[in-house]
């Protein structure tokens, strides 16, 4: 069994802080005032960023209305170089100056498997090493690492299946709407905005 740990906020701040973009130090330093955004940008299960404009967000939340999915390899890569989280659990990508919150579908991460040796990627192309295996009344799998906890993706449940008969991880059960309070992330930071100015 893969033992559990829960990472502190701070703790995971340090891990994710990694060297930004040169451009998005350089904006930060000319521009420290830009307001902060929210709402326009989503992660799904599986990995994809979407893009959500004023009717997306119209429509409802981001599991109602997930807007354009981006498909421009550069500005993929530029997000996942510049995703991160803040000391709340809020998930965002720099954006030059400018913090872009993220709505997540279900968790910060989405993994992908290796099936020759079980190695954990993230779906920005971070490695990760798993401490806890878990599943929810879904049959969802997620994965706690060592980088925070998210969800294997659905084309690598096989490779996790295989992983728990070879004894690698032992799955425990979870229920999915206590992830966020378990491992100190928030899956809407814009509705946590909304509500606080209720």
């Amino acid at each position: 069994m893969v033992a559990g740990s829960t990472q502190s906020s701070s703790r995971q701040q340090r891990q994710h802080n990694r060297p930004m973009d040169d451009i998005v130090k350089q904006a930060l330093a000319k521009w420290p005032q830009v307001p902060d955004c929210y709402g326009w940008l989503g992660l799904d299960m599986r990995g994809r960023w979407y893009l959500r404009d004023d009717a997306a967000q119209a429509g409802g939340p981001f599991a109602q209305s997930k807007g354009a999915l981006l498909q421009h390899d550069k500005l993929i890569a530029f997000i996942a170089r510049n995703y991160e989280p803040d000391a709340q659990g809020r998930w965002f990508f720099q954006n030059g100056p400018q913090r872009v919150y993220v709505e997540l579908a279900l968790t910060p991460w989405v993994w992908r498997l290796q099936a020759d040796d079980f190695s954990v990627l993230s779906h920005t192309g971070r490695k990760a090493v798993a401490l806890d295996c878990l599943l929810d009344a879904q049959g969802r799998v997620y994965l706690a690492t060592d980088i925070g906890v998210g969800l294997v993706h659905t084309l690598d449940v096989g490779i996790a299946a295989e992983a728990v008969a070879a004894g690698h991880w032992t799955p425990r059960p979870v229920l999915a709407e206590e992830l966020p309070a378990r491992y100190r992330y928030t899956p809407s930071p814009c509705a946590l905005r909304d509500a606080g100015r209720r």
